[in-house]
């Protein structure tokens, strides 16, 4: 009768939570969350930027990689909880290693194909992987401010109260955060909680104009505290906002340029996009101020195409004069992951399913449960 129990009982998952590992000293810069979930699947999040949906078996390898286990001890892990044989759970295990490491290597590389794992883009799984936290509302003087809703909000978090909110979003899973506004990069403590977020293990991004990372010495402490990727607000006409774009392009981070399409800019953004291919931008941002320009728009896409920039489009943009909150995506099958997949949070703490939605409030990160907020 034991032998019956043990051979027909129900495998035991591996313990709901998450787990996070980064690259070692010498190695090529990475990270990777694994997400496991009740009935023993999971999520595994590279660089917050490739999801793939595990089931229970590839979750359980995914654990043993994380965690820095030797083959022998997770094949002896996983023979034993999934009652196969040895031999087999090692050569899975190592097979599950080796498809990790090339998806480490070659960043361009896609998991679905190559790799044959079961894969999720970010915005198809009902687990909220992103929190975009605009930290002010404020712009640097000399921009319209009238695009920054500075009197949506009664005043700005301090410090400690968004160390808080971050560690509430990583003890509710959630591994990616990007810090926006307004300008994030005028309040005085974005490298600390730069920090606060790398200490907790969360990959960090930034959405700034730009022209405060011209300055090698401000962009190496953002580095030096834990900044993974940053997508700069280009503004063509403003010489500094290139040099900035010059400065990052050589830096050991991820950029992203985002070009808003207007009528100062229109007869010049190929030639725009051209420039920003010749420095070595490899990744950019479309949208535009108006309906009347959604055709050009997508004309301008097929150029970044044909120059191999490759478009990100569920990135927020920051509140400014010449971003506003609309137009951003022109293409229809994109998925939306607003209020799943990403969610946004206001200099007061309040959270909505995304920027602009300010008459969606579900609830204050400070004050209530991500149960609640989440439901």
């Amino acid at each position: 009768m034991n032998i019956l129990n043990q051979i027909f009982n129900k495998v035991t998952p591996l313990p709901v939570g998450t787990h996070h590992m980064q690259a070692m000293q010498d190695e090529k810069p990475y990270r990777l969350h694994l997400r496991l979930q009740k009935d023993g699947s999971g999520l595994l999040i590279l660089n917050a930027a490739t999801v793939m949906q595990l089931n229970p078996t590839a979750a359980e390898c995914a654990f043993h990689f994380i965690k820095g286990s030797s083959p022998e001890e997770a094949a002896k892990q996983i023979s034993a909880r999934y009652r196969v044989d040895r031999k087999t759970a090692l050569a899975d295990f190592n097979n599950f290693a080796d498809r990790i490491h090339d998806l480490i290597s070659t960043p361009d590389l896609d998991p679905a194909s190559f790799l044959d794992f079961e894969r999720a883009q970010p915005h198809s799984t009902d687990s909220t992987l992103r929190l975009d936290c605009a930290l002010t509302y404020k712009l640097p003087e000399n921009n319209h401010t009238e695009y920054a809703p500075v009197k949506r909000v009664a005043r700005e978090l301090t410090t400690q109260e968004w160390q808080t909110i971050l560690d509430k979003a990583w003890q509710a899973g959630i591994p990616h955060i990007i810090f926006t506004g307004g300008e994030a990069t005028l309040r005085e403590d974005l490298p600390q909680l730069i920090a606060h977020a790398e200490k907790n293990g969360q990959v960090c991004g930034l959405l700034t104009d730009g022209l405060k990372l011209a300055n090698k010495e401000y962009l190496g402490l953002l580095l030096q505290t834990g900044l993974d990727h940053v997508m700069v607000i280009l503004q063509p006409d403003q010489p500094r906002s290139w040099e900035a774009i010059e400065i990052i392009i050589p830096q050991d981070l991820f950029l992203t340029v985002h070009l808003t399409l207007n009528r100062e800019n229109l007869s010049e953004a190929k030639n725009i996009l051209q420039k920003l291919a010749e420095l070595g931008v490899e990744n950019i941002s479309l949208s535009t101020s108006e309906s009347d320009f959604l055709d050009d728009l997508l004309e301008l896409q097929d150029t970044a195409n044909s120059l191999g920039l490759a478009i990100r489009w569920d990135l927020p943009v920051p509140y400014s004069a010449s971003h506003p909150v609309a137009f951003e995506t022109v293409d229809e099958e994109i998925p939306d992951g607003a209020g799943k997949t990403w969610m946004y949070v206001e200099p007061d703490g309040d959270v909505l399913p995304a920027q602009g939605e300010a008459d969606k409030i579900l609830g204050n990160f400070l004050r209530d449960t991500w149960e609640s907020i989440s439901k």
